[in-house]
Formats: structure tokens, C-alpha cells, sequence
């Protein structure tokens, strides 16, 4: 076993390898934080952070669980039967329920934040401090499974070598950790960035049901689109945050006019009353 270890770390190819699946854990890893900003931030604040830990935390034993029986994660793709010509496998069935899953979530999402008349969010509150941190873990664990199964497939075409594909995962996970509150917290003091991260969300169901399917879509024709829809949403912000100063600029100039229009006037009313005391004497 050591002389296995040795000859992975002395190997380029191995590293190659090892970069390779590093980079895209990472990249799929988006996914999954988006997901879990916009789930954990509905919760009470004082959990928020708590949640995310323990669920990319049960993620990481999943996906870890998953690796270690890669033979039959891989067997997933043999196909069970045929829709419409196009054969289907258990890899196929589990990403159109994954797909289905997040346009259901980001569709429910969307309309709780467009609709004019929301349940009520006290009874809400309750009931998130009661049950929404488990349904949260709970939630990014099923969402996390359609990625890892996905991934593992990916990785398995990619390389054969078991520690390669576990440095890679702990690597990725480790970079959700550390990514999670930021990226959740960035999204909270953002409104408008919860609309474009929910859209993503329908974005990335939909691709998981075409692939399902059989409808390959590049991922970087994926990721190339929500990189430049992500840009437009930051320069938008830019120009909100310039509007916002120049508008206090100008608030702060017609403050201190009419503060010296206000001295202006004393001044003059105090030199009236100055000339009126001398002409009465």
C-alpha cells in the first residue's frame, strides 16, 4: 500500500489527474453552495451557520461512503430500460429527480419572494426553529448525492486511482467550507443576487434533465452564462452604490445650503433688530 501511495505521488500523471479533478469538484461545487446560501439563509441567524457546517460536513461522509463503493457507483450507468428510444439508468433516473427537485425548489423560491402575500412569518419561524435546520441538512444531502453520482462517473472516466478521487473531494469540500458564509452572506446583504442565484438554480435543474435525457449540454456553456449574467448583477451594483452616493452627496449639499440660508437669514434678522433698537434711540 505505501509503495502504491509512493509511486501516485511520484507520478505527473497522477497529479495531472489530481488538479484536473480538483478543479472540477470545485467548479460542480458552486452548485451546491448557491443552493445551500439560499436554503440556511431562511433560517433563524443564529443557526445559519451551524446548518451549512453540518451539512457539507454529511455531505463529505456521503460522497466519501460513495467513493468507497465506486464499483457499484458505476454500474449506475447501465442502462434499465428505454423512454421514447432513449435507454435510462439509474444515473439518468437519479439526475431528472434531482433536476425536478431544483426547479421545484427555485420555482417555490421564487414565487414566496414575488408574492405580495406570504404565510406568516412568525408562525414560519417557529416551525424553522423547530424542524428547518434537519429538512436543510436534509435537503442539501439529496441535492449533493445527484451532483457526487455525477461527479464520481466524471471522475472514474478520468482516472482509476481511489486516494486521487478522495484528496480531490476533501479539497473541494474544504473550499465549501470555507466559502459557504461568505457567498451566504454576500447573498443576504444582496437582495437582487437571491433572484439571479435562484435562476441559476432553474438553470442547473433544467441541464440536469436534459442530461437525464440524453441531451448533453457543455457545463462550460453553463458556467460561461452564469459568470456573465453574475457580472452584469455586480456592475449593477456598482451603479446602484454610485446612484445611492451621488444622491447623498446632493441630500448633503441642500443640507448645508439651507443651513446657510438659515444663518444668512438670522443674520440678517439679528442686524433688523440691531438697526430698529438705534432709530428707536
Amino acid at each position: 500500500m505505501l509503495e502504491y501511495l509512493l509511486s501516485l505521488a511520484l507520478s505527473p500523471t497522477a497529479w495531472i489527474a489530481l488538479a484536473t479533478l480538483i478543479a472540477m469538484e470545485v467548479v460542480l461545487g458552486i452548485d451546491n453552495l448557491i443552493f445551500i446560501s439560499i436554503l440556511t439563509n431562511k433560517l433563524p441567524e443564529h443557526s445559519r451557520r451551524r446548518t451549512r457546517r453540518i451539512g457539507i460536513s454529511a455531505a463529505l461522509v456521503m460522497r466519501l461512503l460513495l467513493l468507497g463503493t465506486v464499483a457499484h457507483v458505476v454500474q449506475l450507468t447501465e442502462p434499465l430500460f428505454d423512454i421514447f428510444d432513449e435507454p435510462m439508468s439509474w444515473r439518468d433516473i437519479i439526475l431528472i429527480a434531482g433536476g425536478l427537485f431544483l426547479v421545484w425548489k427555485a420555482t417555490h423560491e421564487i414565487h414566496h419572494s414575488v408574492d405580495p402575500d406570504p404565510i406568516d412569518e412568525e408562525a414560519k419561524l417557529k416551525v424553522n426553529v423547530v424542524a428547518g435546520g434537519v429538512a436543510a441538512v436534509f435537503q442539501i444531502l439529496v441535492l449533493d448525492l445527484v451532483f457526487s453520482i455525477d461527479s464520481i462517473v466524471t471522475a472514474v472516466g478520468m482516472t482509476e486511482h481511489l486516494p486521487i478521487m478522495i484528496i480531490a473531494v476533501l479539497v473541494a469540500v474544504g473550499v465549501m467550507m470555507f466559502a459557504a458564509d461568505p457567498l451566504a452572506d454576500f447573498i443576504a446583504r444582496n437582495p437582487t443576487i437571491v433572484m439571479l442565484a435562484l435562476g441559476f438554480l432553474l438553470l442547473i435543474g433544467t441541464t440536469l434533465i436534459a442530461e437525464g435525457f440524453g441531451v448533453h449540454v457543455p457545463k462550460g456553456y453553463i458556467y460561461a452564462s452564469m459568470a456573465f449574467s453574475a457580472g452584469i448583477e455586480i456592475l449593477n451594483m456598482f451603479h446602484r452604490e454610485a446612484v445611492r452616493k451621488r444622491h447623498d452627496k446632493r441630500e448633503k449639499r441642500r443640507e448645508l445650503l439651507a443651513q446657510g440660508q438659515e444663518l444668512e437669514a438670522a443674520a440678517t434678522s439679528d442686524e433688523a433688530s440691531a438697526g430698529n433698537e438705534k432709530s428707536s434711540t
